[in-house]
């Protein structure tokens, strides 16, 4: 699918005090290592059928992090208008009904996320959880929460176009609007994406997923 605008920004769009709250909030919390989303697809029990050294060796050669769920009203009033607009203006106009939890992510030097799409091959099979049983990831979230002018460097933010008439580098293309505190990166759940390790510092990022019925 060949879309007009693979990402929709806002920059600036949270306060640098926003952002410094759900930091701190975030931190008193417990993390836990970062998964791929092949493993989350498959609904493993984690706490039934631990991951062993092997597969976390190879879960990180693909995605290096910490995260930490959230799943509170004050935090989500502040995006949810920014998700609409942006999948109006951006021309997608996808039918969405329902929002993930967050996922509050850490990334330290030397750590990053090849390669990948957020959505998964088929609908969520969780009849326990009607909120997202049978539905598919239809746009994804970036949040920058952390000043990466100050913060860090390196961890940028790159998406795939996938132009059958490009090159796979110049299919790569550089979020630049992602550089700056507090903007909000709104974009289709099956665009492939990046982001590049970190240098230097601590990449603070909020990711949210919305859901809906499959595409017609």
């Amino acid at each position: 699918m060949q879309l007009k605008n693979c990402y929709y920004y806002f920059n600036n769009a949270l306060t640098a005090k926003f952002c410094s709250e759900v930091i701190k909030y975030a931190e008193s919390k417990e993390n836990q290592l970062a998964l791929t989303g092949d493993t989350v697809s498959r609904g493993r029990d984690l706490e039934l059928n631990p991951l062993t050294k092997k597969e976390i060796k190879n879960i990180q050669k693909i995605r290096k992090s910490n995260i930490t769920w959230l799943d509170d009203y004050w935090i989500w009033k502040e995006i949810k208008p920014y998700i609409h607009e942006a999948n109006r203006a951006a021309g997608w106009n996808f039918e969405w009904d329902y929002s993930e939890c967050f996922q509050f992510t850490r990334y330290k030097k030397g750590q990053f996320y090849g390669w990948h799409e957020d959505s998964f091959p088929e609908p969520y099979d969780r009849p326990n959880t009607p909120q997202i049983h049978g539905r598919i990831r239809k746009l994804s979230v970036s949040c920058v929460l952390s000043d990466p002018q100050k913060d860090f460097t390196g961890g940028d933010l790159e998406f795939n176009v996938n132009h059958p008439h490009k090159s796979e580098k110049e299919n790569q293309v550089l979020c630049k609007e992602a550089r700056t505190l507090g903007s909000i990166i709104v974009f289709p759940s099956f665009v492939r994406h990046r982001v590049k390790k970190v240098t230097e510092g601590t990449r603070y990022s909020l990711v949210i997923w919305n859901v809906g019925r499959p595409f017609r």
